[in-house]
């Protein structure tokens, strides 16, 4: 009787892995969800909508939008997790929810390495923005001014301690020798009044549109970006890496589709195909460009894991180097 039975369980594995390689063989067979880890009408909802009738038509499925945020992001990571890893839920992430948050954050649950990334999709510039009086119209400058004003540090906001802002920050003044004081917030909008009202003397953050006509009106004004090279949409701002200060400073913030690593191969190899050709559409470069983004360069899925890789170890490395603790 045991052998039957024995048989028999044998014989279902093997039925339910048919089933599975089955399904798996004629995905997507139903709308595939983009999980957006923020409220809807903010700068990472506006890139996924960028993406969902092109994706969709590449794979033959509409690609709806889910919004669900909270702590940084982390909640619609764990949702994703959470579900089939089957790829009918996607997530749209950077490092700020999938590396970083479990390092800063006690409540976040998630490890990093539970994420597959398929394709980053787009890059953004980050940039050092400052008061419009700091006597400081450089990166250089300003590390001579913090220098000089030992006695009473300059101040720098970002969007809260662990994230990748703060981090940078942190790595600045370990590889300068200077020493600044934190002021966290809860979003850009407010640091940005605050660095145009001049109760901040200084900050980096995603370049945007608003940014730019605040810097254009004498508000505040833009002395760097942190990427090697110049990017095309900031081609008059000089990059920190051109100084005598950052060499080899090389940052950016990019936004990637990622499903849970247990998602089956041909899949994933499917969402790859398809997120690669919505890249090279003119359009979705365009869109993305009016959103100052750049859509990042297409990747194969072995260049995809190493890059992702070589961002969490980096990440980690400054968490554990500026000591930084889950609150």
């Amino acid at each position: 009787m045991k052998p039957i039975v024995r048989r028999c369980g044998v014989l279902l594995a093997g039925l339910l892995l048919a089933t599975g390689a089955a399904l798996a063989e004629n995905y997507p067979a139903k709308p595939v969800t983009l999980m957006v880890p923020y409220p809807a009408g903010g700068p990472s909802d506006a890139t996924a909508r960028i993406f969902t009738v092109p994706l969709g038509k590449e794979l033959g499925q509409q690609v709806i939008v889910e919004n669900l945020g909270g702590v940084s992001g982390a909640i619609a990571a764990q949702k994703v997790l959470a579900a089939p890893a089957d790829g009918y839920y996607i997530f749209q992430g950077s490092a700020n929810e999938v590396i970083l948050s479990p390092l800063a954050n006690s409540a976040v649950k998630l490890k990093t390495e539970e994420f597959r990334l398929v394709q980053p999709v787009a890059d953004a510039v980050m940039v050092f923005v400052a008061r419009k009086d700091l006597p400081a119209n450089s990166v250089d400058e300003l590390i001579a001014l913090a220098r000089k004003s030992a006695d009473k540090p300059l101040t720098y906001g970002s969007v809260g301690v662990g994230s990748l802002y703060h981090l940078i920050l942190e790595k600045v003044q370990q590889d300068a020798g200077i020493k600044l004081v934190h002021a966290p917030y809860k979003g850009n909008a407010p640091l940005l009044q605050d660095i145009g009202g001049g109760s901040v003397d200084f900050a980096v953050l995603v370049y945007s549109a608003g940014m730019g006509a605040l810097a254009e009106q004498g508000r505040l004004k833009v002395i760097g970006q942190l990427g090697a090279q110049r990017s095309e949409l900031l081609k008059n701002v000089p990059s920190v890496s051109e100084g005598k200060e950052l060499k080899n400073f090389d940052y950016k913030i990019w936004s990637g589709f990622m499903v849970p690593k247990h998602t089956p191969e041909n899949v994933v190899e499917r969402l790859h195909k398809a997120i690669g050709a919505t890249l090279k559409d003119p359009a979705v470069r365009s869109q993305l460009a009016a959103q100052t983004q750049v859509a990042s360069a297409p990747m194969s899925l072995g260049e995809a894991a190493k890059f992702f890789e070589a961002e969490t170890a980096r990440y980690r490395a400054i968490a554990k180097s500026i000591n930084l603790q889950p609150q």
